[in-house]
């Protein structure tokens, strides 16, 4: 997740940024020498736990990038062609991106026909001859949508800064990490729930310019997909067909 943020983001946000003038560094998978620009120390990833790779954020032409997101997380194909809720994760590239992120909603119909989750034999072979939707909706008024609760979010770190200082302890989050009380307060879990709800209104519209019926809103509540049970995969209750994405 704050790989995601600080790609979003356009600049730098380290107390004790890199100095313009350094040696070369390799990018080399073997080479564990690479500088985040939005820190003040090396960020490399592994897959094995032996192996090193660059993070995404390192290269500088990545910096305020566009990044596709499906936020409900799943492979969710409901024969209304509804949504499941979407994860909160979504909500922290809108709170805490600088600036905020330029946003536009799509809305993908017909990969339920391609890849349908029911298929048999061979299921790795995608079914041809099926259509495929992909809508655009318009830029999303970011400032309007969404500026009160960054404002909000913004004024929650302050306090939580100040926290921290009234018990002498220094401020040595970088972006992208939160302190326990923004990971779990109340305040920030409101904060995450209104803004992932308010995204997901903005999808809604693109699936409702494509003549789809308005759904109900109780498909966007995590209340509501709680009544699934421990089920993860397969054909659910309502009909709709769930697998890993």
């Amino acid at each position: 997740m704050n790989q995601a943020i600080r790609l979003l983001s356009s600049q730098p946000f380290s107390a004790d940024p890199i100095p313009s003038t350094t040696p070369e560094i390799s990018i080399k998978p073997s080479s564990p020498d690479i500088n985040d620009p939005f820190s003040s120390s090396p960020l490399t990833y592994s897959t094995t736990g032996t192996d090193v790779f660059p993070s995404p954020s390192y290269y500088s032409s990545r910096r305020h990038s566009w990044i596709h997101i499906f936020p409900e997380g799943r492979v969710h194909q409901h024969p209304l062609k509804t949504l499941r809720y979407f994860k909160w994760g979504v909500s922290r590239l809108i709170l805490e991106s600088e600036p905020l992120p330029e946003i536009i909603p799509i809305f993908i119909d017909g990969n339920q026909n391609v890849m349908r989750e029911n298929r048999k034999w061979p299921r790795f072979i995608p079914r041809a001859g099926n259509k495929i939707k992909i809508a655009f909706g318009d830029a999303v008024d970011g400032e309007r949508v969404f500026g009160d609760l960054r404002e909000r979010w913004q004024r929650l770190v302050k306090l939580q800064k100040e926290a921290l200082a009234k018990k002498g302890v220094a401020w040595d989050k970088e972006m992208g990490e939160l302190t326990e009380g923004l990971k779990y307060g109340s305040e920030a879990v409101a904060l995450r729930k209104e803004v992932t709800n308010r995204i997901r209104m903005e999808v809604l519209k693109v699936r409702r310019s494509l003549g789809y019926p308005d759904e109900d809103p109780k498909q966007g509540l995590v209340e509501t997909w709680i009544e699934e049970g421990p089920k993860q995969k397969g054909e659910m209750k309502d009909g709709s067909w769930v697998g890993e994405t």
